[in-house]
């Protein structure tokens, strides 16, 4: 779901070379030459941003000056990094020499590539297609990738940050490289073997017991995620059932992976008290933010959340990236 919590970006096309980005909510400023786009450092999202919108036949013959601000938790679980790339790849388009007027969709695509794909880095693709697009999107990657929005009148939510940043890269990389294993695992015990399809009737021999808990919570995940997609088709929404699929993910996330933390089981249970009816860890946890389901009260959610540290934000689906002025 694409929150509304924003990313903006303003410039305008300079008549140097110069790239110069601005990025006031961190005190820094970015400088480099638009031909200069060797990568100098692991997600050097700017400089890839702008190769892959080359290699889509965009040209830029200038430089330009933009400033970028946010609205949204830094490492916190909350794609804030997503965003940005979004609104990059979206402005570039507009102040290349023939500027393009790609489709939403074309935008996050470019976004995935710039932030995961250049980079070799672990992330899916739920972050910049949701961003790019807006409001609530289901999106498949196998046998290849369909985004399709959904219709659903969830209401408001909370945000909770914790105010304790997070290690993205090293918490996907493990969760992944342990996921790949253990399918790498079960394989050749079992012909035909699909995780889209599998019961937990396999042979799981080859695992030993942490593995095949994760797996298992896998299949769980899975599941829920089935539940609630087709409770999202519904006209009229069973608030209280997405509350307790949140509720039922957040556990396994929490007693079986091991990625929540002592402050939001803290804002989590405050939450609860105060009449959210279903919370869970944001992203990939370790830390950063919890949200809360909170279609009835969600001031007193928030401020049950502030009461024990963290930082509430009332928030709900919003449109993806646009262009504010031309």
């Amino acid at each position: 779901m694409a929150i509304s919590l924003r990313a903006k970006i303003v410039g305008e096309r300079r008549m140097d070379k110069e790239v110069i980005i601005h990025k006031p909510d961190i005190s820094e400023t970015e400088r480099f030459l638009i031909n200069d786009t060797g990568y100098q450092r692991q997600r050097d999202y700017f400089r890839s941003g702008i190769n892959v919108c080359r290699k889509e036949g965009l040209k830029f013959s200038n430089g330009f000056e933009c400033e970028i601000r946010s609205d949204i938790p830094i490492k916190a679980g909350t794609s804030s990094s997503s965003a940005i790339v979004v609104s990059w790849i979206n402005f570039l388009s507009q102040v290349a020499d023939s500027p393009s007027k790609w489709s939403n969709e074309k935008i996050g695509e470019l976004a995935y590539k710039a932030e995961v794909e250049e980079f070799e880095e672990p992330g899916g693709m739920m972050d910049q297609y949701s961003t790019a697009i807006g409001s609530v999107v289901y999106l498949e990657s196998d046998p290849e990738i369909s985004v399709e929005v959904l219709d659903a009148s969830l209401g408001p939510f909370v945000l909770g940050d914790s105010g304790d940043q997070k290690d993205t890269l090293t918490i996907l990389s493990h969760c992944r490289d342990m996921r790949l294993d253990i399918m790498n695992k079960i394989r050749p015990l079992n012909t035909g073997f699909d995780l889209n399809s599998c019961g937990h009737d396999l042979d799981l021999s080859s695992l030993n017991d942490h593995e095949r808990s994760l797996f298992h919570c896998t299949i769980e995940n899975r599941d829920l995620l089935r539940q609630a997609r087709s409770e999202l088709d519904r006209s009229e929404l069973d608030h209280e059932l997405i509350g307790s699929l949140l509720d039922q993910h957040h556990s396994i996330l929490r007693d079986h992976l091991s990625v929540s933390t002592d402050k939001i089981e803290t804002m989590i249970s405050a939450a609860a008290n105060a009449g959210a009816i279903g919370c869970k860890i944001n992203g990939s946890g370790g830390g950063g933010c919890m949200f809360a389901y909170a279609p009835d009260d969600p001031q007193s959610v928030a401020d049950a959340i502030e009461s024990v540290g963290g930082k509430a934000s009332l928030i709900n689906a919003d449109e993806g990236t646009k262009v504010l002025t031309s």
